[in-house]
């Protein structure tokens, strides 16, 4: 049975955008909101003051606030794991206890840092850090987003089994001056301890003679990372109860922390801690990841929308897409309440996205006359990235603007059809002062509260991801004993492949 407040929500008409604007003067007052060097806009998608009341009274049905308090409080969230979801303490948001010990963390980490930046271990010019999924994800994303050429030691970060990546990287670097984090929140993770094993053995053949001695453990389990063979000193441990796709602020962050300075990661843990205060004093009305949840749950639920694309509008941001789609996707990629029991509707659309003025010329088509209701999303910057012509920037945004107002407005042509659009597409705006590490920080802790709030409001766990684990069971069997049992396709697969 449908609770009062989605029947409320369900019975509300879907008036045209353009319709709601000419309606309604003061609309992007009343919908865009500015917290810290960020500014959100929903003037463009189908929230009005109606739909935000009956929001408004899911959030009070599910606990919302309940829960929130829950999270920063350090209260055991991830009920499938009996685990709490430490990641705000990391920015000293959170439990005073789980916060003075992310703090006492943090400074080791800073310790070896300074240790590293005083040739400690010898000169280093590189690093390659080796993980997968958040612990790759995450740092890789800060590392682009704010360094670029101008980091101060050189960084490849790999996830890929594949040999190809980590060869890739290993031809760049001279191993005499490079050091090996290894980020594995158990320090088993099979890929990322191949890649780092091979990554040994090539330092092993330059004739280094104690590689061991290079390696910096990123991990929540210490003594896995000592029977390993790095040294005790050279281990940064982080909470068990911060998971993979919420770690860069814990040592996971160490390559990013180290390529960019303490100083540059403090600001994105302070820029994270301005939207987690956000996120826990807000009123409803006004709190921006909540009302982004309600946008995200109207055209997932409603309109029954399968996707949402997000459309960063400046170079500097080009792997948010991805990072995005792991938060979002393994967060609330689930069938299940927290109870065990079927959800009520559909939970996580697809995440996907692109680059702009790129996408447009690629996947634009279909959002402005193809048969799909995408809610698009767009980030820029009002400052650039680069000292080039200043027109490079001005055609960037007026391009990011312009694709906004046309997915709304639309045009019509009688005379020719296939020139005609539809128009009515909704889009958010999110318009960052400029790509630095406080205004990163902020948008990064935006869409981790975001997803909390989805699932908060669906009655969901996004803190579990058993989904991931299946296929690497069967993986891992193969590899121990044997392709077995498997169905036709699959046998035919591994003995054509493998032999």
């Amino acid at each position: 049975m449908p609770s009062p407040s989605w029947t409320a929500i369900h019975a509300q008409p879907v008036p045209e955008l353009k319709t709601i604007f000419d309606n309604d003067p003061d609309r992007l007052a009343k919908h865009s909101l500015s917290v810290g060097p960020i500014r959100f806009d929903w003037s463009k998608t189908h929230l009005n003051a109606d739909l935000l009341s009956a929001f408004q009274q899911l959030a009070v049905e599910s606990d919302f606030a309940g829960k929130r308090d829950a999270l920063f409080a350090g209260a055991k969230v991830n009920n499938t794991e009996g685990r709490a979801a430490e990641h705000p303490a990391e920015r000293g948001e959170g439990n005073p206890e789980s916060v003075a010990a992310a703090k006492a963390l943090h400074a080791r980490m800073r310790a070896l840092i300074d240790a590293i930046e005083a040739d400690a271990l010898g000169p280093v010019r590189h690093i390659i850090h080796v993980g997968i999924g958040g612990s790759a994800l995450g740092p890789n994303l800060i590392v682009d987003a704010l360094g670029g050429a101008d980091n101060r030691y050189d960084v490849a970060i790999v996830s890929n089994v594949d040999g190809t990546a980590l060869e890739a990287a290993l031809d760049r670097f001279d191993p005499t001056a490079t050091i090996l984090a290894v980020a594995s929140k158990t320090f088993t993770t099979t890929e990322t301890m191949l890649n780092a094993a091979s990554t040994i053995n090539w330092m092993v053949e330059a004739g280094i003679d104690d590689p061991y001695g290079r390696v910096i453990a990123l991990t929540a389990d210490p003594e896995k990372a000592l029977e390993w063979g790095v040294d005790e000193t050279r281990v940064l441990p982080f909470n068990e109860n911060v998971g993979g796709r919420y770690s860069l602020w814990s040592s996971i962050g160490f390559p990013a922390a180290l390529a960019l300075g303490w100083d540059a990661f403090e600001s994105l843990l302070e820029g994270a801690a301005v939207m987690d205060r956000h996120f826990r004093l807000a009123e409803p009305e006004a709190n921006a990841p909540l009302l982004a949840a309600f946008a995200d749950l109207y055209y997932a639920r409603v309109i029954q929308c399968q996707t949402r694309a997000l459309f960063a509008y400046d170079e500097r941001l080009k792997l948010l897409p991805s990072y995005l789609q792991q938060l979002e996707m393994e967060s609330n990629g689930k069938s299940v309440t927290s109870e065990g029991q079927p959800v009520d509707g559909p939970t996580a659309p697809i995440t996907w996205g692109g680059v702009g003025t790129d996408a447009q010329h690629a996947v634009f088509q279909l959002l402005h006359q193809g048969t799909h209701t995408v809610p698009v999303e767009f980030i820029a910057s009002i400052e650039p990235g680069h000292t080039l012509d200043p027109a490079h920037h001005r055609t960037l945004l007026v391009n990011c603007f312009a694709q906004g107002a046309a997915l709304m407005r639309g045009k019509d042509n009688a005379d020719d059809p296939a020139r005609a659009y539809p128009g009515n597409r909704p889009s958010t705006t999110i318009l960052l002062e400029d790509v630095t590490p406080q205004s990163l920080g902020a948008l990064i802790a935006f869409y981790e509260h975001r997803t909390f709030a989805n699932a908060a409001l669906m009655g969901i766990n996004p803190f579990d991801q058993f989904g991931v684990e299946l296929g690497k069971q069967i993986a891992k069997s193969i590899e121990q004993d044997g392709p077995t049992g498997f169905d036709p396709s699959t046998m035919a697969l591994i003995d054509l492949a493998l032999g």
